[in-house]
């Protein structure tokens, strides 16, 4: 497998669990091995209003939210690897989210950046959204 097939993979995989995390179809002692243990100790996300936050922020963000959101769904669209030295990457892809009770809109797609290690083990080192434009969430569907 190659290194873009190894980010999509990785992006995917995890997306994928925030779904069944926040739909409740996954048993809540997941959240460790299989999102907090791939965050590295110093990761940074920062979401599309700005904030900072690390990873303890983000164990109790999703402690709460498990089961908030049966009807929400996420679809990965766009990986394209930006940056590579060794096995670090930074990588772009698209998420776009529908039915995402928690967010300003429910139907909403953002252009992520992630600063990644691609081990083994995979480490997420640095994440950073920003909500697409109107005119560009208009164009593609929410059809996933």
């Amino acid at each position: 497998m190659n290194a873009l097939e190894r980010v999509r993979n990785e992006i995917i995989d995890l997306h994928d669990f925030f779904t069944e995390w926040f739909n409740g179809t996954v048993d809540r002692n997941q959240l460790e091995p299989r999102f907090l243990s791939r965050l590295d100790k110093n990761v940074a996300f920062i979401p599309p209003d700005g904030r900072v936050v690390g990873g303890d922020g983000l164990k109790v963000s999703f402690q709460k939210g498990y089961g908030s959101n049966s009807e929400f769904r996420i679809q990965i669209r766009h990986v394209k690897i930006r940056h590579r030295a060794g096995d670090t990457v930074l990588a772009t892809y698209t998420e776009w989210q529908r039915g995402a009770v928690h967010s300003a809109k429910a139907n909403n797609a953002r252009v992520t950046s992630v600063w990644m290690e691609i081990g083994p083990p995979v480490r997420w080192l640095h994440i950073h959204e920003t909500l697409l434009p109107e005119a560009i969430r208009a164009a593609d569907p929410f059809d996933f």
